[in-house]
């Protein structure tokens, strides 16, 4: 009875994904900046994104957190904008404005009225290539940094175990580091060392411009044009060829106790492809796997830990498919009061290794599908988590092309690809596996 429907829906997206496609426009500027634009004239507003092709997976080695350290300088001002003045301007024109650094990108947004869309454009192309970062403000901002350290980190026992899970997975690679850094090399960055990176990445040809809303290419082309047109490109900019993974010969396990820790857990995580321009089906074969096992009350860890015979309060998978380089599989699983840690690992081992013997529910992957179609419809309804989809994907080494084919992907997942993914994915050796414990479970 249910397939009418399923049919209708499934049409009724892709009509959705089409139209919005033909909202989509590129074109790159003489000096290199790719600009995206998405028109929706539904109401008279737009969100300007400016990422950037550098995050702290570039930061030199020694000098950990300063592709997020420049985030913060770089609300302090041009030779035109005092420090502070870009986010007065922007909210005294009743928009919003944040900014954001991840391991492959840095990104800063703004919301505002579509008729205030060149004040914000001509601000982000006047700090692209004309900060200014006084003796004072390094000094002051370093010190935030080192705060939202302190509060984000070092105050959460399982931010702490987190960071010491991901450094444990990457022998190699920079994506072992954190984001915001480590302590004691953030306490020793200077105003040079921001200068050096700033000069280096931040550039038109390093830069993608994503302006989503009530607005026309025509109108968007003369805006970069006029203000990020004059910017000369970075000459030396380097290719993002990063280290690579070694072989991966053996389980690692990390561990971390602390007194403020009131519920233990135990999480697993796996070295796994990310999503490829122009080859995604790997990471989409992932991406319905971390549903099928870990999402909401129909999954199968739902099922098999949480309710069938409880050995959990909560349990699912999660798959960070957006990468520029290897990227993780993660599933993990807190356990009841009465099971203890090791009888909670035995039982999610069991739970995998049943779900790669018993395959796929057919009707559980369709009904997956149809949320995934029901979403995406909704998602073209979300200006700025649209210009975002974009904006990620360029950055980690997608294009245009790859966001929009990325439903039709999805969709053409079958069981047997899933069941492919987890064989390949559930490999001991490319994991670590975590627990975060309380001070009387180690005293016992």
């Amino acid at each position: 009875m249910l397939k009418p429907f399923a049919t209708a829906a499934a049409l009724f997206a892709a009509s959705q994904a089409a139209h919005a496609a033909e909202n989509v426009s590129s074109f790159t500027l003489e000096n290199g900046l790719q600009v995206v634009v998405i028109e929706d004239d539904r109401a008279p507003v737009v969100t300007n994104m400016v990422w950037y092709k550098v995050g702290s997976a570039d930061d030199p080695r020694g000098k950990s957190g300063i592709a997020h350290y420049l985030e913060h300088l770089m609300f302090k001002g041009t030779d035109e904008l005092a420090p502070g003045e870009f986010s007065e301007i922007v909210a005294a024109n009743g928009g919003q404005g944040n900014a954001c650094t991840s391991y492959d990108f840095t990104g800063y947004f703004q919301r505002i009225a579509s008729d205030r869309l060149e004040t914000v454009i001509r601000m982000e192309a006047d700090r692209m290539r004309d900060l200014v970062i006084s003796q004072d403000d390094w000094l002051a901002e370093r010190a935030v940094v080192l705060e939202e350290r302190a509060s984000r980190v070092e105050n959460s026992p399982s931010a702490l175990l987190g960071e010491q899970r991901t450094a444990a997975l990457y022998l190699h690679h920079p994506y072992a580091v954190p984001i915001i850094g480590w302590r004691h090399e953030l306490e020793a960055l200077t105003r040079e060392d921001a200068l050096e990176f700033y000069e280096r990445f931040y550039a038109p040809n390093n830069a993608i411009l994503v302006v989503a809303g009530d607005t026309t290419r025509e109108e968007v082309r003369r805006l970069a044009e006029t203000h990020f047109g004059p910017l000369d490109p970075s000459v030396d900019l380097p290719d993002r060829e990063r280290l690579s993974e070694p072989p991966h010969l053996s389980p690692r396990r990390v561990s971390l106790a602390d007194p403020r820790v009131r519920q233990p857990y135990l999480s697993r995580t796996y070295l796994a492809p990310e999503r490829d321009s122009g080859a995604q089906k790997t990471a989409a074969a992932l991406t319905m796997l971390a549903e099928l096992l870990g999402g909401g009350i129909t999954s199968y860890f739902s099922q098999e830990l949480e309710l069938d015979e409880p050995v959990a309060l909560s349990a699912g998978a999660s798959y960070r498919g957006m990468a520029l380089d290897d990227t993780t599989f993660s599933v993990y699983i807190v356990p009841t009061p009465s099971v203890t840690l090791e009888e909670a690992e035995a039982r999610l081992d069991q739970a995998i290794a049943d779900f790669l013997r018993e395959g796929v529910d057919e009707e559980h992957l369709a009904r997956i599908k149809a949320q995934i179609r029901a979403s995406e419809i909704y998602r073209l309804d979300n200006q700025q988590g649209l210009a975002r989809s974009y904006g990620a994907a360029l950055t980690s080494g997608l294009t245009v092309d790859d966001v929009q084919a990325w439903p039709d992907v999805l969709e053409s997942v079958t069981a047997e690809d899933v069941l492919a993914a987890a064989r390949e994915g559930f490999r001991l050796e490319r994991s670590v596996t975590a627990t975060l414990l309380t001070t009387e479970e180690v005293s016992q």
